[in-house]
């Protein structure tokens, strides 16, 4: 390994948005990138190319000191992306204790970070962390952070711990707060891509509620977009941005344009409401985000179209 080169760990680098950044990053050769990931939701299939020798991937909990102190102790890192998260609304509220053993990992990246050759830390926090929005769109600034559900309370914990570690050590940060990312590496947990794939098939979709609960989504190359130009601009020090598309849609017109784009015959299902998690409505204040990349963002219908002709997706959902 060239010792000019960037050292880079992400974390949860098997993961949707993970695995992106992933791809974005070994794209530059001045990069060298260590992926760790427990493959508790990560896939091997969604790492690089097998023709490029810029990254490795190390089987690894985060959340376990010893497996990520031999990471860290092995590898003098520049930079660290913490993107490893139990996440998935289902998934969180049926795991409330693995979603809290989430800190652990937090606590160990800081502390393997901070006195280090490490000169800056990213975060994944979430949209979650805002709860019931209390005006719209969500300011990074203005907005209270009031959920209380334990994906979201980890989230907010972890924002602080970031803010913490560069009062004390000086170990800059900045937080990037997702709204709902979609992508082709995206598993059917996640509402757009479990919807597109039950129109293909021709499946019932089925819908918690009336549907009427709006979100926003983000096609996963504008969210590596903005963070990877955040990173190589050493833009938002010490600071956090919300990462998302503006445009509100409701779950229910999600369903209806995957059935329309894919020309399905599948039905809508609703189920009972979720007891909670499953927030009303959710929009970004993504002003910094247009700022950085200076470019329109892509549609939700111009994204899954792309998922839809992607091999990688047709291929998962097979």
């Amino acid at each position: 390994m060239d010792s000019r080169k960037n050292k880079i760990l992400v974390t949860g680098g098997a993961g949707n948005v993970g695995s992106a950044l992933v791809e974005r990053l070994v794209s530059n050769p001045d990069n060298y990138v260590v992926i760790v990931d427990n493959l508790s939701t990560g896939y091997l299939t969604k790492l690089p190319s097998t023709s490029l020798s810029n990254w490795k991937f190390i089987k690894a909990d985060v959340n376990s000191v010893n497996d990520i102190s031999t990471v860290m102790l092995s590898y003098n890192f520049d930079y660290v992306f913490h993107f490893a998260a139990v996440v998935g609304v289902i998934r969180t509220q049926e795991n409330p204790i693995d979603v809290l053993n989430d800190i652990d990992g937090i606590k160990n990246i800081l502390n393997f970070s901070k006195n280090s050759t490490v000169k800056h830390v990213y975060f994944s926090s979430s949209s979650e962390v805002y709860g019931e929005p209390v005006e719209l769109p969500q300011n990074e600034h203005r907005t209270p952070l009031n959920s209380r559900v334990p994906y979201a309370v980890v989230k907010n914990v972890g924002e602080c711990f970031f803010r913490s570690y560069w009062q004390t050590y000086q170990l800059p940060y900045t937080i990037f707060r997702f709204f709902n990312t979609y992508g082709p590496n995206q598993s059917t947990d996640f509402v757009v891509a479990r919807f597109l794939a039950a129109a293909l098939k021709n499946k019932d979709i089925t819908i918690y509620g009336d549907g009427s609960q709006t979100r926003t989504f983000t096609y996963v190359d504008d969210t590596v977009s903005v963070c990877t130009k955040i990173f190589e601009d050493n833009l938002l020090a010490n600071d956090v941005i919300n990462i998302g598309n503006d445009e509100l849609m409701t779950i229910k017109s999600l369903a209806e344009l995957a059935i329309k784009l894919t020309n399905s015959s599948s039905k809508i299902i609703h189920l009972p409401p979720l007891k909670e998690g499953d927030m009303t409505r959710r929009q970004p204040d993504n002003t910094k985000m247009r700022q950085i990349l200076n470019k329109k963002l892509i549609s939700i219908e111009e994204g899954m179209m792309k998922m839809m002709n992607d091999e990688r997706f047709l291929k998962s959902i097979q």
